[in-house]
């Protein structure tokens, strides 16, 4: 529990919107003083009308610390982590506030929802995690914050990317045939030396100075990963800067060349690009392959629940249907036409034609793989109600050319998305009004807006 303690707050500290897929993890909250002690307690930043708490900061740099305890001389000094740190829960405190002014909202019930992810992702239940958080001294009001906040900024990110990306079926034709596209994957790690808004011929030398202080250190013997905690800027820093494999057409076009120059394990040199100097390191790389996946031919029955069927009632009526049908008393497509509740394959006899084992969901998908072809399912529950399966057949299906325009779409829709973003970020930081109070704490390579 407290890894997963540790990893939430390191996505917190990093001030990032959580994608779709991204695990929802809980923060460990400040612990509470002993009776009778106050303790001591300062701003250390005021960003626009909300401030930054030294014990905030102090947290999220725990929090970090023990992320990296088994391994903690790949950190920076102290001092550098909460420059960093700080930076990060800036643009966490940003990003809440910009979304509530464009009035996005989380209902409690969407935390809930979130509360019972994590819960699950522990292998816990709801009031299992509860007293997992409260044990470790935490505060699970603030732990249910902490996912409100994260499932906002997720939101806020939605919203600025939808906005702001469009994608073409002429794009896609012509990534499909473009020679980056066919050149398979590539793992890859960054080092981001940000250049600020604005920034004069003093600040630009001031990034290339430290992005040549980064690779000496890393020529040096000092390992990659803690160079892009010690050095970037980028908000993936505290994770090693590591970008995970993406498509060679993913790659930002200024970049591509130098990356397909390279082989694994090889670091390149400072490169500029818009936002900055950028180092960037090949951990590995693939070749495309064939996309062979088995697909089941099935038909279902679908009993739900409702206002005038109990939950008892649909399970029994489930069962009494698969004993017809079992039975040879009632014919399968004619028992859904008559009962299912499912709109897209009741009419059809409930015949879900030809589908990837995991496009009906995880329970059906379970299910479906256990079944020899003609068998019929005992009848069982998932979300929707209770099902009774029939698999009428399976095959293997290529599905290259299918996938590969919908990887062709997501791509260009990320590398869009992911510009879009990092564009919006950082003009809401240029915009707004930052005055770190503690000298300590103040970049001393960043020009801060005060005013």
């Amino acid at each position: 529990m407290k890894q997963a303690l540790a990893l939430f707050m390191l996505a917190a500290a990093a001030g990032t919107a959580l994608p779709a897929h991204a695990q929802l993890l809980p923060q460990a909250a400040t612990p509470a003083p002993a009776a009778g002690k106050q303790p001591l307690d300062r701003i250390v930043a005021v960003v626009d009308e909300d401030v930054i708490l030294q014990s905030e900061l102090n947290e999220a740099v725990r929090t970090v610390q023990q992320q990296y305890a088994s391994n903690p001389g790949q950190l920076p000094p102290l001092d550098v982590l909460q420059r960093q740190v700080l930076d990060r829960l800036v643009l966490m405190k940003l990003q809440v506030a910009r979304a509530k002014d464009q009035g996005i909202r989380v209902a409690d019930a969407d935390v809930d929802q979130a509360v019972g992810a994590v819960a699950q992702q522990n292998n816990m239940s709801a009031d299992q995690l509860r007293a997992a958080v409260e044990q470790e001294g935490s505060s699970f009001a603030a732990f249910r914050e902490q996912l409100a906040n994260q499932l906002t900024m997720q939101r806020l990110h939605d919203s600025v990317v939808r906005d702001s990306v469009n994608i073409t079926d002429s794009e896609i034709n012509n990534l499909l045939a473009s020679p980056t596209y066919k050149a398979g994957e590539v793992h890859l790690a960054h080092i981001q030396v940000s250049i600020p808004s604005g920034a004069d011929a003093a600040a630009i030398q001031a990034a290339q100075n430290k992005a040549a202080q980064a690779i000496a250190a890393i020529k040096g013997g000092l390992d990659f990963n803690a160079a892009a905690i010690r050095f970037s800027d980028a908000q993936d820093a505290l994770d090693g800067g590591d970008l995970g494999w993406r498509r060679m057409d993913e790659v930002p076009q200024a970049f591509a060349d130098t990356v397909s120059g390279m082989k694994a394990g090889d670091v390149s040199a400072a490169l500029r690009g818009p936002t900055g100097f950028h180092i960037i390191k090949l951990i590995a790389q693939r070749a495309p392959s064939r996309q062979v996946i088995t697909e089941f031919h099935a038909r279902q029955i679908l009993i739900k629940p409702s206002e005038l069927l109990t939950p008892a009632q649909a399970e029994q009526k489930a069962q009494d249907l698969y004993n017809q049908i079992t039975g040879k008393h009632g014919d399968f497509a004619q028992l859904a036409k008559d009962n299912s509740k499912d709109p897209t394959t009741a009419n059809a006899g409930g015949d879900m034609n030809w589908f990837a084992q995991n496009e009906w969901g995880s329970t059906i998908a379970n299910e479906i793989v256990q079944l020899k072809d003609g068998e019929v399912s005992k009848p069982f529950q998932s979300e929707a109600g209770w099902h009774i399966l029939q698999r009428l057949g399976s095959r293997q299906s290529d599905r290259t050319d299918e996938i590969a325009r919908n990887e062709a779409r997501q791509a260009i829709g990320n590398r869009k998305a992911e510009q879009a973003y990092d564009d919006f970020l950082r003009q809401l930081r240029a915009d707004a009004y930052v005055n770190i109070l503690v000298p300590e704490l103040r970049n001393p390579d960043a020009q801060t807006k005060s005013s």
